[in-house]
């Protein structure tokens, strides 16, 4: 599936869905009824509660605003609109959601059919998915319908501990291939060789390409057979053990996950993701009722495995065999994992074992009991690993200092980096300033050949710091925190919400909230802190200079997910006005109930962020003022700044009058 979310319009193999038929989906849509066909929900006051189908949870956290049109959960943090949450839910395109959405209200859409070049693309990968169909069920009735099959292929799957319902759920087989049955068979069916061949089930001579193997299929999120990897039976060393599809339109090893289109849901709901090796041991533990692994297939980890999973959970632990080979496989790739910032652990399974004989051998019980108690931290697992290899040879635990620095370098969240340098200066009895400053010296390192190569790196997001410079990270920690206790952070979200919330509503018959804000903000946007709550104004001076209409919906439904979590954050909330309320007839008498209460509420936010604001301004010439007055300068430029210090504590008292603020200072 492909679509675009800079245009108006959304491209599936049937067609392009139009922006008039999207926009009567949102319109026609309610996102009770939507959640309602997943969910079961109870009304409560205004909205609706229910148990969270994204995690495992006793008590109602997930909560649902017809008015404001989003759901939230307050125990997870997932959160959106009606589209998004069949996407969340059914793990699916924006596209396929929009479909989803559409077919329930039984809304027609409007399609403009897609270009020449497209639709052969689509159908070249269509007709490849629909010939590796026939091959997965051709190779599964082989498995069950044939006396050798099933005395070769059956019985092997047996002795591995399989049952019949696990074999059909992954849609296992068996391939013979002496006489080239399936090319044989395929084309009486219809057919042709080529695409037999392009598919990797033929090959250039025309002959089977998998022969005499048991069968994994491998399927991509939605169920659609990818390819196929096959396991020889026989003794022969020089036969390869393994068998892959090559490399095809369709697939691609580097971006395939074994596993995943069973283990999806799973992943979400234990917000979790278990990492094995080979294709028994995903089948092994998935019946045994740990259904949230999925196989890297035996190779090293991708960058786009990785954000494969990613989609479903940020924890991932990695399950590797516990001798020497297995420890380097886990090592090797989960450097890529932390780039990518996700919370990793590694569970060696022990030495001469691997996933799938150790649960045969201890039993599931034993299997999870173990998995709790041996799934380490991954830089702390490798702080141990090494300190054990050096022992106290000063030259290893040197290289051991690198190594480690290295490693935590890769990590883009500076909190989490900090954490890790706190627990490993421990471990290593190492200053936290020494790691620190090989840390910065790393990233600057990156930083300046990303740059050298005209590379530019995504920002910090919320609640992250900026990478460090070789100034030092605990400087930008400190003003970081300094910047959240004077409550800059706090206002600068107020805004946020405000505009987002109320923009669209009218102050006077002249200007509606956001035309007022952004008019008496207008020369200290730039004093914004955070990029993430800038770009929200910024979007909205995006949509007032080209007189374009806004809403919630704009920041709900927009194409950065940043933006659009942070819209459903910041409308949503787990509290809500008591029953008795309404019942009693009580109201609040001084002001207007919060929902309605826009004006005073923005005047005040205004007030609030302006007083900040220009308290920072005031310290900064202060700072200038006191380097001045301990040099000799010109006189005519120290009476400048403290003439403007003298208005800036002017603007300040007038300010804090406005806004009923008493200043301290």
């Amino acid at each position: 599936m492909v679509f675009s979310l800079s245009s108006n319009i959304y491209f599936s193999p049937m067609g392009y869905i139009s922006d008039k038929s999207v926009q009567q989906i949102y319109d026609t849509a309610k996102v009770e009824d939507v959640v309602g066909d997943f969910v079961h929900l109870k009304r409560r006051g205004i909205n609706y509660i229910g148990l969270c189908p994204f995690h495992h949870e006793k008590t109602p956290s997930f909560n649902v605003s017809p008015v404001k049109g989003i759901f939230k959960c307050f125990g997870c943090s997932e959160g959106g609109d009606a589209v998004q949450f069949v996407m969340k839910m059914e793990q699916c395109s924006y596209p396929e959601a929009l479909r989803w959405v559409a077919n329930k209200y039984n809304i027609e859409l409007e399609e403009i059919a897609p270009s020449t070049e497209q639709m052969e693309k689509q159908q070249a990968a269509d007709s490849l998915y629909i010939v590796n169909g026939f091959a997965q069920e051709y190779f599964t009735s082989q498995l069950f319908d044939t006396d050798y099959g099933r005395s070769v292929g059956l019985q092997y799957f047996k002795e591995r501990g399989l049952r019949e319902e696990t074999i059909r759920r992954f849609g296992l087989g068996y391939s013979n291939g002496i006489n080239s049955d399936l090319v044989q068979t395929a084309l009486t069916k219809g057919y042709e060789l080529p695409l037999m061949q392009k598919a990797g089930l033929a090959s250039t001579a025309g002959k089977d390409f998998f022969r005499q193997r048991v069968m994994f299929p491998i399927h991509n999120l939605s169920g659609k057979v990818l390819g196929f990897g096959g396991r020889t039976l026989s003794s022969d060393k020089k036969t390869p053990k393994y068998l892959n599809t090559p490399e095809s339109e369709i697939y691609h090893k580097s971006k395939i996950l074994y596993g995943i289109s069973q283990a999806k849901k799973a992943i979400i709901t234990e917000n979790m993701c278990y990492m094995v090796e080979g294709y028994m041991d995903v089948i092994t533990l998935s019946q045994a009722g740990i259904e949230n692994v999925v196989a890297s297939s035996g190779t090293s980890l991708t960058v786009g495995q990785i954000q494969l999973v990613k989609r479903f959970s940020p924890n991932i632990t990695i399950l590797y065999d516990g001798d020497a080979a297995g420890i380097k496989a886990a090592l090797r790739g989960l450097e890529l994992v932390l780039e990518q910032d996700m919370n990793v652990k590694v569970a060696l399974i022990p030495d001469g074992e691997d996933p799938d004989s150790y649960l045969q051998k201890v039993g599931i019980t034993a299997f999870k009991q173990f998995l709790e108690a041996e799934s380490a931290d991954f830089i702390l697992f490798k702080t141990r690993l090494l300190l054990k290899d050096a022992k106290n040879d000063p030259i290893k635990r040197a290289e051991l200092v690198k190594e480690l620095v290295e490693t935590i370098s890769h990590i883009p969240d500076a909190l989490k980096r900090a954490v890790y340098v706190k627990d490993c200066s421990v471990l290593m009895e190492i200053g936290e300033q020494i790691l620190h400053t090989e840390i910065n010296k790393r990233i600057s390192a990156q930083l300046k050949k990303e740059h050298a190569a005209g590379e530019r790196k995504e920002g910090p997001t919320e609640g992250e710091l900026p990478p460090p410079t070789e100034e030092g990270y605990s400087v930008q920690v400190e003003e970081r925190q300094a910047a959240q206790s004077t409550g800059h952070e706090f206002m600068e979200k107020d805004i946020a919400r405000i505009l987002i919330q109320f923009g669209h509503k009218e102050l006077s018959e002249t200007e509606t909230v956001a035309e007022f804000i952004l008019l008496n903000m207008a020369d200290l946007i730039d004093e914004f802190d955070s990029e993430l709550y800038a770009k929200v104004v910024e979007i909205y001076l995006e949509y007032l200079t080209e007189g374009k209409k806004t809403s919630p919906e704009l920041f709900i439904q927009h194409q950065d997910p940043k933006i659009s979590k942070l819209a459903v954050n910041l409308l949503s909330t787990p509290y809500e006005y008591s029953h008795n309320w309404e019942k009693l007839n009580v109201y609040l008498s001084s002001q207007k109930m919060p929902d309605e209460n826009h004006e005073a509420d923005t005047k005040s936010g205004i007030l609030r962020f302006k007083l900040k604001k220009v308290e920072r301004i005031m310290e900064r010439n202060q700072q200038e003022i006191k380097l001045l007055q301990g040099k000799s300068v010109d006189l005519e430029e120290l009476m400048t700044l403290l003439k403007v210090q003298n208005k800036l504590i002017q603007l300040r008292g007038e300010i804090a009058i406005k806004s009923n603020t008493v200043v301290l200072k």
